[in-house]
């Protein structure tokens, strides 16, 4: 086999490879892929372009050391935090003052306004049932007490409600939350 200087070479019967670099009769001087400079026969190598054009390819781009940072980056995903306060907030806010319901309460007798309320209430409060939302807020304001009153007369009337005071910081003392238990059938 005829060799020339250049030749990417691989070594039979060894797991070696790399390029010619000096031809003395039968004796061929290789210098493999690791920097060593090593002396073999003639019929002991055998020549392997493919390959090299395949290696050059393979590592022209990235170094060694590229390769083995990529290889040992941790895979985790990033999850994003949430803080306790949070996760704890209700999801849905229902503003029951009239003027937020209606845009004139003029003509309507106290009992109609109250009604008004009370339907709201339901209504969003079995969507939310429906939804498997689990906390609502329901802000009523402070008054005279008499809707805080009906509201909680309302959530009585359900078995998978469980209602109580918001919270004091956000809502101050007018407001009532609503957490809905979502495996229980309600009624």
């Amino acid at each position: 086999m005829s060799f020339k200087l250049g030749d990417f070479v691989l070594v039979i019967d060894e797991d070696l490879s790399g390029v010619i670099k000096q031809i003395s009769g039968n004796m061929i001087s290789v210098e493999t892929t690791d920097g060593f400079l090593l002396d073999f026969q003639s019929d002991e190598l055998v020549v392997n372009n493919s390959s090299n054009t395949f290696t050059k390819a393979l590592f022209s781009e990235k170094t060694m050391d590229a390769i083995v940072s990529e290889k040992e980056q941790s895979s985790k995903r990033k999850q994003i935090k949430t803080r306790a306060k949070d996760r704890y907030e209700p999801t849905l806010e229902v503003d029951l003052h009239i003027n937020k319901l209606i845009k004139s309460s003029r003509g309507l007798s106290k009992h109609d306004l109250l009604t008004l309320q009370l339907d709201t209430a339901k209504r969003q409060l079995d969507f939310a049932i429906r939804k498997r939302i689990p906390k609502i807020v329901f802000i009523h304001g402070v008054g005279e007490g008499v809707l805080k009153m009906e509201l909680e007369y309302l959530f009585g009337r359900y078995n998978n409600v469980k209602f109580y005071d918001a919270n004091y910081q956000k809502y101050g003392v007018g407001a009532t939350e609503v957490y809905i238990y979502q495996n229980v059938v309600p009624d």
